[in-house]
């Protein structure tokens, strides 16, 4: 437990939200883009076409994008851990603990 307070080491950065998400939420529009426009090239009626190159972009970008979508799993659980420690030295500070 001393490591953790260790005064001379340099605290951890966290992962950034922001970014990854904005990663992954561009990848799954791209995925879903180039695939309906795939299939209206191919010939398949606009409606059929945007439904089903919806349909297909999820498997797709659930493979495709994986490595984003870890590193913003990270990041949020990161965020969530750091969020719920604060708020306990809030409320033991709140509660005269300190």
């Amino acid at each position: 437990m001393a490591e953790q307070n260790d005064p001379t080491k340099a605290p951890a950065a966290r992962p950034k939200v922001a970014p990854w998400l904005l990663i992954y939420v561009i990848g799954r529009f791209g995925i879903a883009a180039l695939l309906v426009l795939i299939l209206w090239q191919l010939g398949l009626g606009s409606f059929p076409g945007l439904l089903f190159g919806l349909l297909l972009s999820m498997p797709v970008s659930y493979l495709l994008l994986r490595p984003s979508r870890d590193r913003l799993t990270e990041a949020l659980a990161a965020r969530a851990v750091e969020r719920r420690a604060a708020k306990e030295n809030l409320r033991d500070r709140l509660s005269g603990g300190q």
